[in-house]
């Protein structure tokens, strides 16, 4: 949990005072006879995914109550055999993760891979070697009961509601089997989410939209700002986005998503999101008094409640803000409206009980009403979440293009109102166009256009208001900055050409009120494989 990486450096416990509460609190303590596994004679087994997060009053009033009692739950679990698992059997690929889930990686004998992802997890890893067993380590680790353990199992029957694509994770406890290999010692004896991994092909699996090519975040984002012929449904996009938030899961950062792609005319691709990872769904945080203290400050440590304030809809998509900025850019407000009122519809009282309905029974019998009134409470929400989430997306704007060359023409369409194009530019045919939207005064306050590579042309129809300041990067390649329209003298405007002298051709009138400063790119404004950096992929 990279949170308390942050937030519980040894210097800054010892700034806020409270180095010997973690050491009170951060005791070990053995783990109750009554939560250990008990093996059954049908082949499931009774455990607890986390018997160590039960903890005491003092510890509990300090860092929380968070999900400990479902933690601390057994729930039955069917034993997971390598040989019977999937038609033809599995075999043990290669071992992944990040600091706190453990994953298994499996492979079929037709090359179809699966993944086994740890239910407990451990951020210790991520601490230097001499602090994961001391004071510090033993908070991270006991943090991790602000995850609901079974929170990943009830998403997928709620995603297909939704319309966004899902993985279908089932509950396993992995025994210490020989077929494990190497693998056995540290994967053996523990539960386990067994679910299909969304990569390569998947033209069978209806749950990735049987895309005969999903790929990483990497590779995708490398193809969309390497050329203009790959493209993202940006609908399909903020349609799961908005799902996120209805979940309350924040952590969606770029890693936490695969991509769906799908041939269109004329050699395009679409890409289409695929949503990984919902371990921080359902987060609940800010119920004991240092965590709470710590969510003050970490506007994204959201906890799961029944209402969605808006005034924390910027902090709760901190996390995959420079994904949203790219991908939703040309979206309109009624976009944003659309999704929404088609979630509200599609989220159905039946299904969401359905859904929580798959937890085991147990953890139902703790949970399950409770989830059931949260999630009915802030579906009736979404709309105003969604308005909101449109309005901080539409006040400071980014538009890149692409390594090719393309031609972004700026129109003033009306008072307080400008449209941007994105189109292709072709040699021997017409432009086309990729993308567009109109700009209005009192949404957008700022927009900046981003060349990259490929000799680009930026060409205004008139000049905007004043109301927009409007910035212009070229990049890489030589460049045409142009205006069709000559301004007239007594017109006023706050475009921005930042020139960085690589052969750029200027073709502006004297009485040009757009102001031209000589600049150097930055990495992450320069070429293609430079903007990666913004979605920390390069």
């Amino acid at each position: 949990m990279y949170f308390l990486l942050q937030a519980f450096r040894p210097g800054r416990l010892l700034k806020l005072g409270t180095s010997w509460l973690v050491l009170a609190a951060c005791s070990s303590r053995e783990v109750p006879a009554s939560a250990l596994p008990v093996i059954g004679p049908d082949s499931t087994v009774r455990a607890a995914a986390g018997p160590q997060y039960q903890r005491g009053a003092v510890h509990r009033f300090f860092w929380g109550e968070h999900y400990r009692r479902e933690w601390a739950t057994p729930v039955e679990a069917p034993v997971f055999n390598l040989r019977t698992a999937v038609p033809g059997g599995l075999r043990p690929l290669q071992a992944g993760g990040s600091f706190q889930t453990k994953n298994l990686r499996l492979v079929d004998g037709a090359g179809q891979e699966y993944v086994l992802r740890s239910v407990d997890k451990d951020a210790t890893k991520a601490l230097p070697a001499k602090l994961q067993n001391g004071p510090i380590g033993r908070l991270m680790k006991d943090q991790t009961s602000v995850i609901q353990p079974y929170g990943a199992y009830i998403v997928p029957r709620l995603a297909q509601a939704a319309g966004v694509y899902h993985t279908n994770p089932r509950l396993v406890w992995l025994t210490a089997e020989p077929a494990l290999g190497e693998f056995r010692e540290e994967f053996g004896n523990a539960l386990y989410l067994f679910e299909e991994r969304p990569d390569g092909n998947q033209i069978n699996n209806p749950n990735f939209g049987h895309s005969s090519l999903v790929e990483s975040s990497r590779k995708a984002f490398t193809s969309l700002f390497t050329t203009h012929n790959y493209r993202v449904d940006a609908r399909h996009y903020l349609r799961a986005r908005l799902f996120d938030m209805w979940l309350g899961d924040w952590s969606r950062r770029e890693d936490q998503w695969r991509w769906a792609s799908f041939p269109g005319p004329g050699g395009t691709v679409t890409y289409r999101a695929i949503p990984r990872d919902r371990d921080h769904a359902f987060f609940k945080f800010d119920d004991g008094v240092m965590t709470r203290v710590i969510s003050w400050f970490k506007a994204n440590y959201q906890t799961f409640k029944e209402n969605i304030r808006l005034q924390d809809v910027e902090g709760l998509n901190k996390a995959a803000r420079p994904m949203d900025k790219s991908l939703l850019a040309y979206l309109s407000a009624e976009d944003f409206r659309q999704i929404a009122d088609s979630l509200r519809l599609r989220l159905t009282d039946g299904a969401i009980k359905e859904a929580v309905g798959v937890w085991p029974p147990q953890i139902y019998a703790l949970s399950g009403a409770d989830f059931e009134h949260k999630l009915r409470n802030r579906r009736e929400q979404l709309s105003a979440v969604a308005a909101k989430f449109y309005e901080l997306l539409a006040r400071d704007v980014e538009l890149p293009g692409t390594d090719q060359a393309e031609r972004f023409l700026i129109e003033a369409v009306a008072p307080g109102e400008v449209r941007i194009s994105l189109l292709a530019r072709r040699v021997a045919m017409a432009d086309s166009l990729l993308n567009q939207r109109t700009f209005k005064a009192g949404e957008t306050r700022t927009i900046k256009l981003f060349g990259l590579g490929g000799n680009d042309v930026f060409e205004f129809s008139g000049l905007p208001d004043p109301d927009f300041a409007i910035s212009i990067y070229d990049g890489a390649g030589q460049d045409l900055l142009i205006t069709e329209k000559a301004p007239q003298p007594d017109s006023d405007t706050d475009v921005t050409i930042y020139d960085s002298g690589d052969g750029n051709l200027l073709q502006l009138p004297a009485d040009s009120k757009i102001k031209v400063e000589a600049y150097l790119p930055l990495a992450n404004e320069f070429d293609a494989a430079g903007w990666l950096l913004r979605h920390r992929l390069y």
